[in-house]
């Protein structure tokens, strides 16, 4: 299995500090993506058996509270549906406190429908969702966490336990 990147201290792809793990592989191939060089699932690096402890002990790193972003690339393809399903897992068990972010090209409603119960499982798991394909004739940077309009920043425990998709506050959140 590869990756892409892991970036210990990040503050753009997320809210406060986080870890980012871009996933190697994208199904989607949008116009304008930033990430390209994700796309090809056979590119980027071998993925260490200790990829999961390894982002745990970044989270914590020197004391300071991190939040995780998981980005690619698409982490939900087929391929790549494995190692972030465990990482989601594993991070959640060991640091019930971080907050999971996850940047999709699949939207949220089609994800909870899934036939594939891990992928339905590890959404129900994560904190904020951004959802939909990037859409490069609707761009518009000065949007929060996304790059066109169509996409969501999704509050996924909200959603869950109101039946309906809930936005995230960015005021309170």
């Amino acid at each position: 299995m590869k990756y892409a990147m892991i970036k210990p201290n990040d503050i753009v792809d997320g809210i406060g500090i986080c870890v980012s793990f871009w996933v190697q592989g994208c199904c989607h191939y949008c116009d304008g993506c930033h990430n390209k060089e994700t796309w090809d699932r056979d590119g980027g690096i071998d993925l260490p058996p200790s990829y999961i402890e390894d982002i745990i002990q970044l989270l914590q790193k020197n004391g300071v509270k991190r939040n995780l972003s998981i980005l690619g690339g698409e982490p939900l393809t087929e391929y790549n549906v494995p190692i972030v399903y465990m990482l989601v897992k594993m991070v959640k068990k060991a640091l019930s406190d971080t907050k999971i972010f996850l940047w999709t090209g699949f939207t949220f409603e089609k994800l909870l429908h899934s036939k594939n119960s891990y992928i339905v499982s590890l959404i129900q798991s994560l904190d904020v969702l951004i959802d939909g394909k990037f859409e490069l004739e609707n761009r518009d940077i000065t949007l929060w966490l996304r790059g066109s309009p169509n996409q969501r920043v999704i509050d996924v425990q909200a959603s869950l336990k109101s039946g309906e998709t809930c936005l995230l506050d960015r005021e309170i959140y």
